[in-house]
């Protein structure tokens, strides 16, 4: 039996994406077309873009189809009309690297030890010329919350516009551009059961942003190139799914008797767990795991496949002989009771191995 619980890197393709995507498979012709093949294809286009809109709560020409969270991200930061960023310690290397790659003066909001960011910090940090700020929906790592409307509550007493990368909210937690009140937001497919390789941006109207990829005048000439119809069907079909796998977070947490959970006290993903126990190894954890047939991971997925030292966790403060032995787990919408049972098995074997040798 195999247990996939690393969701929070790419969650498994979800049965309706799939029965979209080969529907898709069938336009031959180009969405900018006007013959009736263009018109078959913009007809996906155009539905699939309602479908990510009402997902939302904003109208299909606020959303900018990119080809996934990291791109969105890119075009927000190096886009976005202002002077300087400011950006939380916490967030995702794709917006950390795009504020430094923007060519403008960067700021940073510290977190405390639950990893939710500093409002003080964030209140002094926005004295100055017009900035956009970058506070996560949610930590890829943690899980853990962020209060982006008190963020947005700040910035526009400031005159600072708003940035929020939602790419692990969406289809996890309730999520409404309107109620958040940002100004630009993220979107991915693959981290809760569609397609890699296809994410938005969300607009504000009246908000210009600067294409990154200039040479057509698709998506409202804010992203040239043909659309990459098949997976957008296929974000489209999932973009209002839900999932509920509170009760089986908590089952598998109870179990964690001897470890530390990050971010506990705060609210958090309802299917993530960053948990340590320290003296372990997260790379011979892994590797343990997988042998036992359970697919978790170490902190984020976006570092070429290595076990690297979290910035997250470090700008939590957590001592890096905790840090090191650090794995996420991350529930999906196909997490079973049966894959929870499996995974306690074979912690309690990791565990049990763990303890003999410390005691050798």
């Amino acid at each position: 039996m195999r247990s996939y619980l690393d969701h929070n890197a790419t969650s498994t393709l979800r049965p309706e994406a799939k029965a979209a995507m080969l529907a898709a498979m069938g336009c031959g012709g180009n969405a900018s077309s006007i013959h009736c093949e263009g018109r078959a294809a913009r007809k996906v286009l155009d539905d699939a873009r309602e479908q990510v809109a009402r997902a939302v709560g904003v109208i299909p020409p606020m959303v900018v189809f990119t080809s996934g969270g990291s791109e969105a991200n890119n075009m927000a930061l190096k886009g976005a009309p202002v002077e300087r960023i400011i950006v939380s310690a916490v967030e995702h290397p794709s917006v950390l690297q795009a504020a430094a790659a923007s060519g403008k003066p960067v700021g940073i909001i510290p977190v405390d030890a639950n990893g939710v960011i500093d409002l003080g910090a964030l209140a002094e940090l926005l004295h100055g010329p017009k900035a956009l700020v970058s506070v996560m929906a949610a930590n890829n790592e943690t899980g853990v919350v962020q209060p982006v409307a008190e963020v947005v509550r700040l910035a526009q007493a400031h005159g600072a516009l708003v940035h929020s990368d939602a790419v692990q909210v969406l289809g996890k937690l309730p999520l409404n551009f309107g109620l958040l009140s940002v100004d630009f937001l993220t979107l991915s497919a693959h981290k809760f059961g569609g397609p890699v390789g296809i994410g938005a941006l969300v607009v504000r109207e009246g908000i210009p942003v600067e294409p990154l990829v200039h040479g057509g005048g698709q998506e409202l000439r804010r992203r040239a190139g043909t659309e990459n119809l098949v997976t957008i069907a296929g974000f489209g079909a999932v973009a209002q799914s839900k999932m509920n796998v509170t009760a089986l977070r908590d089952r598998l947490e109870a179990a964690l008797e001897d470890a530390i959970v990050f971010g506990s006290k705060v609210g958090r993903l309802p299917n993530t767990t960053c948990f340590a126990v320290p003296g372990m190894n997260a790379e011979t954890v892994l590797m343990g795991f997988d042998l036992e047939g359970v697919a978790v991971s170490s902190g984020s997925a976006c570092s070429s496949g290595k076990v690297a030292k979290s910035h997250v966790l470090a700008a939590m403060g957590i001592k890096p002989e905790i840090s090191q032995a650090a794995i996420r787990v991350s529930l999906g919408w196909d997490t079973t009771e049966d894959n929870i049972e499996h995974f306690i098995a074979a912690w309690r074997k990791i565990r049990d191995r763990h303890k003999a040798r410390a005691a050798a």
